[in-house]
């Protein structure tokens, strides 16, 4: 059996008292080099950085620990596509 590397988004719902807010998706910032740098949130999900199951928890705990804000936030990892 065949394992498929799928891609994947990271989103985000502010958390508000009607329920959720619109969604917004994770940007990951990177070095010329590469180098993961940390995440910011857009509401374009075509210019959303599309990511390893490996990358998108990488990105969450980066985002967990160095966002103030981010206990306000429902975050999860959908396939590319939904």
């Amino acid at each position: 059996m065949e394992s498929t590397d799928q891609r994947y988004l990271i989103q985000q719902n502010k958390r508000v008292a009607e329920g959720q807010s619109a969604p917004v998706f994770a940007k990951v910032m990177r070095s010329k080099d590469g180098k993961f740098e940390g995440v910011s949130f857009i509401k374009n999900k075509e210019k959303a950085t599309v990511l390893t199951i490996a990358e998108a928890e990488e990105a969450i705990a980066w985002a967990t620990k160095k966002k103030g804000n981010a206990h306000e936030y429902d975050t999860k990892i959908i396939c590319v596509g939904q």
